[in-house]
């Protein structure tokens, strides 16, 4: 009698305490927060918001949160369903990662030669060798060849489209703003450098994936990692050849 009492009064209390087992296991639901790998919020791995494919986050569903500045955001956008963004994101051919190559050029060591045929930036270093990175390059009726020199360098540039883009791009049905401040959203990237008295630049992009395709007005685009680097290695008054 007594074996069979003892649950039972175990159970009456449970009830009496107004908590079914099973709601006493609900309370215990919500999970610990998941800890996102450093690795996850690298600058590369923030341009990939912008990949077709990519399901971004309703929200609506989201918590409200209050406007705060760049950086903040930045860091949102890092955390947010890194699982399915480490998934889905399109993924650039290794042949266009920076590597040290064998290089037979005339150029000095120091110039920048970039091949739009094979979507390559050489950066000419001494014995025989040279720094290269992919690059995206102009699309058909935009390609162009000459020899100019970095005339300026900018961290983080603000964009102002020519008119003549603006135009274009609005018979198109896509309006353009007429300046844009630098930042993660603009299309110029980390850094730019000027070349000659031309529009042109070399210049990072929000969107990597388009690395090692026919795909601007004529810029030259690297990834923002890679345009860091190249920042970092020439001066203003590198000579930059375009093939």
């Amino acid at each position: 009698m007594k074996r069979v009492l003892f649950p039972l009064l175990s159970a009456v209390a449970v009830f009496a305490a107004g908590v079914t087992p099973s709601t006493a296991g609900d309370r215990y639901a919500d999970r610990p927060p998941v800890m996102v790998s450093p690795d996850l919020s690298a600058p590369w791995v923030l341009q990939l918001g912008h990949a077709p494919g990519i399901v971004r986050q309703n929200r609506q569903a989201a918590q409200p949160r209050q406007r705060t500045a760049q950086p903040d955001r930045v860091q949102t956008a890092a955390v947010q369903a890194p699982a399915k963004r480490m998934a889905m994101r399109p993924q650039i051919n290794p042949v266009y990662l920076p590597q040290e190559v064998a290089y037979e050029g005339a150029q000095k060591p120091g110039t920048i030669v970039i091949d739009t045929t094979q979507n390559f930036l050489y950066l000419v270093e001494k014995n025989g060798k040279a720094r290269r990175y992919g690059v995206g390059t102009g699309k058909p009726g935009f390609e162009w060849s000459g020899t100019h020199k970095i005339t300026n360098k900018r961290v983080w540039p603000d964009w102002r489209p020519p008119a003549e883009m603006i135009k274009r791009e609005a018979a198109k049905g896509r309006y353009l703003p007429t300046y844009l401040a630098g930042g993660m959203e603009n299309p110029l990237g980390a850094r730019a450098l000027y070349l000659g008295t031309t529009e042109y630049r070399i210049h990072g992009t929000n969107q990597p994936w388009t690395i090692g395709g026919s795909v601007s007005s004529g810029c030259i685009r690297m990834r923002n990692e890679d345009v860091v680097d190249l920042y970092e290695r020439v001066n203003v008054g590198t000579t930059v050849e375009v093939i």
